[in-house]
Parts: structure tokens; sequence; C-alpha cells
């Protein structure tokens, strides 16, 4: 059972054009503090102002540091301005269908149910048989910088996005059916060409109709967030902000790799040696920087030898562990450990590149000498995804890059 509640007070743009100016990526789709400085500086009423307040600063050579008490307490002053704002309306007890559409023929179009869920249905060791189910470890330095922003600013801006079963489909074609009955209350477009829309649900027999059938739902899996759940329920709210969205109109992108550096630099004859070990190889299909679509086909890039197609040899992995058959996990042990000596994902000498970067820019980093090898993954499916899930398991680190991406500042919720 998914339990929904509405927003006591949520905080949302006044009209579309108010949502342009506010609305924004979050905050870890970013590979670094300098792209973040850019999206503020051509949008300085973006909700990036208050989610990153460090790089809301005159120039790149002024950006703070992140979770800081000085990030904290700008972070406080530009909400306050943003509730305070002309920009921004209050509403009470409501409830949001949240849709987002890719223009381009046959695109994605996502539509999903927003309001606060309840952090003590989230899945842990303490409470095993929650039904919203997280796929990926907690950090704690990661998950309190989320919670001191909360604190800070008396706000929740980042919302969770989870998927959800909805085997029947009578959610989606609820959803449906209201969006096509009145107007959006706003609509956007963001930097990558989707378009976002907003309904608000406030009339109580709505409310009361969504909440039901979410209630029909037996389990929910968080596809981006787990860590502004994990902040929430760290500071002992009883609710996160979440969204939930039919699995099935769900896309992943790929989610892929740089080497920075490796401990040890083989040759050209002993990097082939080592990838022999653990992988049958060949040239890639297509000239040009690879970017597999099928499961086990992994993408390899060495300047001394081009662009490779790698498939893990039997033995190498186990396919009845729903994690470990996931490529991100085989390349982590077989690769990155095996022939370069690197253990720990979170080593500095990896960089994870999500899915709005292509493979040709990885390819531009290895040239350009900013990195050693670049590695393109398939993205990973939701059926493996969901399988991770249900198996209790956690995904690899950094594994799924699930498109289109919620956009942050359209609903935000006030606390009391």
């Amino acid at each position: 059972m998914i339990t929904l509640t509405p927003i006591p007070r949520a905080l949302l743009p006044v009209d579309s054009t108010a949502a342009a100016q506010l609305s924004a990526p979050n905050y870890d789709e970013f590979q670094g503090d300098q792209e973040v400085w850019e999206v503020i500086r051509a949008n300085p009423e973006s909700a990036l102002r208050v989610t990153m307040a460090h790089c809301d600063v005159d120039a790149p050579t002024l950006i703070g540091v992140a979770d800081s008490e000085e990030s904290r307490a700008r972070a406080a002053a530009n909400m306050a301005e943003l509730i305070s704002s002309d920009l921004t309306r209050e509403i009470q007890n409501a409830l949001w269908v949240y849709e987002i559409e890719d223009p381009k023929p046959q695109g994605i179009r996502q539509i999903g149910l927003g309001g606060m869920a309840r952090t003590d249905e989230i899945r842990t060791e303490a409470t095993p048989g929650g039904s919203i189910i997280r796929n990926e470890g907690i950090r704690e330095p990661k998950a309190r910088g989320r919670a001191d922003l909360i604190r800070a600013t008396g706000a929740i801006i980042g919302t969770v996005n989870n998927a959800i079963d909805d085997a029947a489909g009578r959610i989606q074609e609820a959803l449906e059916a209201h969006a096509r009955g009145v107007p959006a209350d706003l609509e956007v477009d963001d930097h990558a060409g989707y378009r976002h829309r907003v309904w608000i649900v406030a009339e109580e027999t709505a409310v009361r109709r969504f909440q039901d059938l979410l209630a029909e739902e037996p389990h929910a899996y968080v596809a981006d967030g787990n860590h502004r759940s994990a902040a929430a329920a760290m500071l002992g709210y009883e609710h996160f902000l979440a969204v939930f969205f039919p699995a099935r109109s769900m896309g992943i992108d790929p989610y892929n790799r740089l080497v920075r550096e490796a401990a040890d630099n083989p040759s050209v004859d002993g990097l082939m040696t080592a990838l022999k070990a653990r992988f049958a190889f060949e040239d890639t299909p297509t000239p040009g920087a690879y970017q597999p679509s099928e499961t086990h086909r992994i993408g390899f890039y060495a300047p001394e030898r081009g662009w490779m197609s790698l498939q893990p040899l039997p033995g190498t992995f186990d396919p009845e562990d729903a994690s470990g058959a996931i490529d991100a996990d085989i390349v982590q042990k077989n690769l990155f450990e095996h022939v370069f000596g690197i253990a720990d994902p979170r080593d500095e000498r990896l960089t994870f590149v999500g899915g709005n970067k292509d493979a040709a820019w990885l390819q531009s980093e290895v040239d350009e000498g900013r990195a050693a090898y670049a590695v393109t993954l398939p993205p990973v499916t939701m059926a493996q995804f969901i399988e991770v899930c249900r198996q209790s398991r956690h995904m690899p680190p950094k594994s799924t890059w699930f498109v289109p991406k919620i956009r942050s500042g359209l609903v935000m919720a006030l606390l009391d």
C-alpha cells in the first residue's frame, strides 16, 4: 500500500512564465559547480539559488563550499525571497498531476501523481515490510547535507521520483483523463526539450479518488532521490515530497564512466591481455564513438586502440543476482578492479557521466588528455531495475539515469 497525503502548504510559480524562470534541473544532474553557476547566471530566479546556494555568486572564482554554514545561510535568505516573490503563490492541501512529454514523434510521455509520501513506508532494515523500496545505499554525509538544507530553508524543494507497477493501467488512465479534462496550471519546456505540465488537484473528491487508486499499489520503487527521502527521515519528518509514475512510461538512459587515471597504466599489449581474461572483444559495429544499447555489450575506448565492444565471459558474474548482473557491476569488478586496480567505485579516479553527455563527449575527454579511458554501458532496462528492487538488493552506484528528469521548483512543500 502506498499512502499519499496532500501537501499542507505548497509553493508554486504563479503561472507558466514564472515557472520558466523558477524551475531548474535537480542539483545532482550537473558535472560540476561551474555548470550550476552558469545556469544560475542565465536564470537568476532559479530554484538552484536555494538547492545549490554556494554557486549563487558573482563569479566562478567565488563559488563556495556545498553544505557549509555560509551556504545554508544564503539558501535560507534566497528561500525567503522566493516565498515573498511576486513569481510564487501558496496553496493548501493539494496533490498534483505531473506530465513530462517529449515532443518528438514517438517520444516518451509519462504522467504521474505527486504529493507527500510517508517516510515510515520506506523499506529499511528497521522496516523490512516497507512498500517504498530503495535500490541504493545511503551515504550519511550526503543525506545530512540535504537534511540541513531542509531545516535551514523550512522547505522541501527536491522531489523523489518513484516507479509503480500500475499493472492494470488504472492509475495512468485516471491521470490522463484528468489532464484531458482541464487545462494545465503550469507548462514549461526544459533545456533538453521536454515539456513539463502540472495540474493542481485540490478538490476533495478528486484527491480521495487518486489516493485510493495509489493505495492499491503494493510497492513503489525509488528511481531518483534516495537521499532526498532519507533526509526527511533523518529529520524525523513523517513525509517527503514525491511523485509516482507508472513504470511502463519511464525511460532509462545510459550511465557511463571515465577512468581519469589508472594505478597501473598498462601497455596496449598488457591491456589486451588483461581484458582477455574477463571479456571477449571485437571492433565496434559502427565507426565513431560507440554507445551500446544491448545488455552485456560494453564500449571501451583507449586512445592507442580506439573503441572496442566488450562482452563479459561466462563465470564473470552471477546471472541470478539481479544487481550483480547489471553491466555497471560487471564493469566495476572485471574491468576497473581486475585491469586497473580500482576496487572502490567511489574512487576519485572514476567519473560517472549521466545520459546528458554522449559517447562523443567521453571520447573527447580522453583525446584531450583529461581522462585515460572511456567506458560506455547499455541502459539498464526497467525490468532489470524492478527485479533488483524486488530482490531487496542495491543497484550498482550510478547505474540508472532516468529520463526525463523531474523539474525542480515547480511544486515545493513549505514546512510549519
